[in-house]
């Protein structure tokens, strides 16, 4: 049974066509930077931190159909009729979602890394991948993309496996949008998340009832949601454009952000009426 509609701690920016931005777990609004920036400066971008997220406090437990709620009820505050979505990880599934549940309301979908049936090719956690992401993490607070950090410990760390390019720029990113979110994010949400993932989510045969034009983006060594699931997702919508980037992973936005929003910005050229 879902919960009545919790009010999102909301970043909103520019003006023009609504694009609702939602990000992954663990993460945050203000983790959409990497598109909110860019997208911002020809439309209005909304990205709310979710129901346990960021700024979203929520007290007691929730299911992941309660994000569907809450967004709804976000799309109705901003008198929001029509939005193009863009959703990141757990932000792509409930962009599926919500073009399943408000039809009407959604003109297409930038999916990144993300997949309706998710599967993840994650080696076992050690006690030292835990004690070096720590301590990679924390420098990286304190020093953003010091090479030395990177060369011995973030490379050693959890993030080889959430990244493939070990960039200044990238860490940069982490510096700046990760470790907050990271911290910020609730056991409720973890455990609502890992209930529907041990429930085994998989939503591709609704899929064909999405018509509207796709775009699924993805990292050809992502860990946590692999390529190869992202791709049966594409190919079980009518309308999707598929993209894979070699050499990057769960975070590839990060990593290759200039090429990533210049194939966001070809697509959306391309299909003009998502924006209209």
């Amino acid at each position: 049974m879902t919960s009545k509609p919790h009010q999102l701690n909301t970043y909103i920016q520019g003006q023009g066509f609504p694009i609702l931005c939602l990000h992954g777990h663990p993460g945050s609004g203000s983790s959409m930077s990497v598109f909110t920036q860019p997208l911002s400066q020809r439309f209005k971008t909304v990205s709310p931190d979710l129901r346990g997220y960021g700024k979203s406090r929520f007290q007691g437990n929730f299911v992941m159909q309660d994000h569907l709620t809450d967004l709804e009820a976000l799309l109705d505050r901003l008198q929001i009729e029509k939005c193009l979505i863009l959703g990141w990880s757990l932000g792509g599934i409930l962009a599926m979602e919500l073009a399943l549940k408000l039809p009407e309301r959604v003109t297409g979908l930038v999916l990144i890394a993300t997949a309706a049936r998710p599967k993840g090719s994650h080696p076992p956690i050690s006690w030292q991948d835990n004690l070096f992401t720590a301590i990679a993490s924390i420098i990286n607070q304190i020093q953003p993309s010091w090479q030395w950090n990177i060369d011995n410990f973030g490379k050693k760390s959890l993030y080889r496996y959430l990244v493939q390019q070990h960039t200044s720029a990238t860490y940069r990113y982490l510096a700046a949008d990760a470790m907050s979110a990271f911290l910020q994010t609730s056991p409720a949400a973890h455990g609502a998340l890992n209930h529907a993932l041990k429930a085994g989510y998989n939503r591709l045969e609704a899929l064909e009832q999405i018509q509207i034009p796709c775009l699924m983006l993805a990292g050809a060594e992502d860990r946590h949601i692999t390529a190869q699931s992202s791709l049966e997702t594409a190919q079980h919508l009518k309308n999707c454009q598929w993209q894979c980037y070699a050499n990057t992973a769960h975070l590839f936005p990060w990593e290759i952000p200039q090429q990533v929003n210049n194939d966001i910005n070809a697509w959306l050229a391309a299909h003009p009426q998502v924006i209209k």
